[in-house]
C-alpha cells in the first residue's frame, strides 16, 4: 500500500488553476481575435463570461494549496509567504509568482467588465484590451504550469513526461471553454431577446473550438500513455493501475469515456452540420449543459488519477 502525500486539495488545485487559466486565456484572446474588443458581438460576450470565471477559479484553487501546505492550522495562517522568500529558477518558485501575478491580472481584467452593461469602447476599454495582451501569455503560463510541476518530479516517472504539461494544457482550455459555455446555457433564459443571436452564435463559437480541443485531448493521452508504457521503472505499476487495476474505472469511464468520447461526439452532431453546410447552430441546452459538465468532471478526472497514479508509482533513484 502506497502513502498519498497529495490528496484532494492539490488535485482541485490542479484542476480548478488550470480551469481558471484556460478561461480566461480563452477570454483573452477571443476578445482579441474580435479587433481588440472594437465590437460588439459573440466576441465580447465571450470574453466577458471568461474573465468573470477566470479569477474565483484560479484563488479558491490556490486556496486548497495553502491548506495543503497546513496554512490554515492555528499558529500557521502566513505560512504561506515563505514561498515568496526564494527566487530561484525551480518550479515551484516561478509557479508561485506565476499564480500571484496571474492572480492579480485576472482581477483587474476581470474589474473591466464589472458593469452593469459593459460594451466595447466604455471608458474602462483601453484598460481592457491592454489587460488582455497580458492575460494571454499569463494563462498559458498557470495552465503549463500545472503539468510542469508534476513533470519536474524525476523520482516519480509516471508524473516526469514531456507529455504531462501539454495534456494539462490542452485539458484547462478545453474545461475553461465548456465552463464559459455552461455559464452562458444556464443563462440563456436571462438574456434579453435581441442577445440571442448573440448566445448561438457564442455557442458555437464556443462548441466548435472544445471540439477540437477535445480531439487534441485525445491524442495527447494517447501519446502520454505511449510514453509512460515505453519509460522503464516503476511507472509500469502505475500504467497497469489504468489498464486493469484500481484506477482503471475511473481512468476509462470516467475520464476518457465521459468526459472526452461522448462529448466530442455529441458536438461533432451539431458543429459539423453548420461547419461544412453552413445551417443553423442549434443544440437543445440541456444537451449543452450535459457535454459541459461531462468536459469538467473529465478534466477533474484526469488530474486525480494523475496525481494518484504518480504516487503509487515506485521512487526511482535520480
Amino acid at each position: 500500500m502506497h502513502e498519498l502525500n497529495w490528496g484532494l486539495p492539490v488535485i482541485l488545485y490542479l484542476f480548478l488553476g488550470g480551469l481558471g487559466a484556460g478561461a480566461g486565456t480563452v477570454s483573452a484572446s477571443v476578445l482579441l481575435r474580435s479587433g481588440g474588443g472594437d465590437q460588439p458581438g459573440p466576441g465580447f460576450d465571450i470574453a466577458r463570461w471568461g474573465a468573470l470565471i477566470a479569477p474565483p477559479a484560479v484563488i479558491l484553487g490556490v486556496g486548497m494549496l495553502l491548506f495543503e501546505l497546513g496554512s490554515f492550522q492555528a499558529g500557521h495562517w502566513f505560512r504561506w509567504l515563505n514561498l515568496f522568500k526564494v527566487i530561484n529558477l525551480s518550479p515551484m518558485s516561478i509557479g508561485t509568482w506565476l499564480l500571484a501575478l496571474f492572480a492579480l491580472v485576472s482581477l483587474a481584467y476581470a474589474y473591466t467588465f464589472l458593469k452593469r452593461d459593459p460594451e466595447p469602447g466604455d471608458e474602462r476599454h483601453a484598460l481592457r484590451k491592454k489587460l488582455a495582451w497580458v492575460m494571454v501569455p499569463l494563462g498559458l503560463s498557470v495552465a503549463l504550469y500545472t503539468g510542469i510541476l508534476l513533470g519536474a518530479i524525476p523520482a516519480r516517472p509516471f508524473w516526469n513526461s514531456p507529455i504531462l504539461a501539454m495534456l494539462f494544457l490542452i485539458s484547462s482550455l478545453s474545461t475553461g471553454v465548456a465552463t464559459i459555455l455552461l455559464f452562458r446555457a444556464l443563462f440563456t433564459n436571462l438574456l434579453p431577446e435581441g442577445k440571442n443571436q448573440h448566445h448561438e452564435k457564442d455557442s458555437y463559437l464556443l462548441s466548435s473550438t472544445d471540439m477540437l480541443l477535445i480531439g487534441f485531448e485525445i491524442l495527447a493521452v494517447f501519446l502520454f500513455a505511449m510514453y509512460a508504457h515505453l519509460t522503464v521503472g516503476g511507472v509500469e505499476v502505475a500504467v497497469n493501475i489504468i489498464l486493469g487495476g484500481e484506477l482503471t474505472v475511473l481512468f476509462w469511464f470516467g475520464f476518457v469515456i465521459l468526459g472526452l468520447i461522448i462529448p466530442i461526439l455529441i458536438e461533432m452532431k451539431y458543429v459539423l452540420p453548420t461547419l461544412l453546410y453552413q445551417r443553423q447552430y442549434q443544440i437543445p441546452t440541456s444537451l449543452e449543459l450535459i457535454v459541459c459538465g461531462l468536459v469538467i468532471i473529465g478534466g477533474f478526472m484526469l488530474r486525480y488519477v494523475v496525481v494518484i497514479a504518480g504516487q503509487v508509482t515506485g521512487p526511482i533513484g535520480i
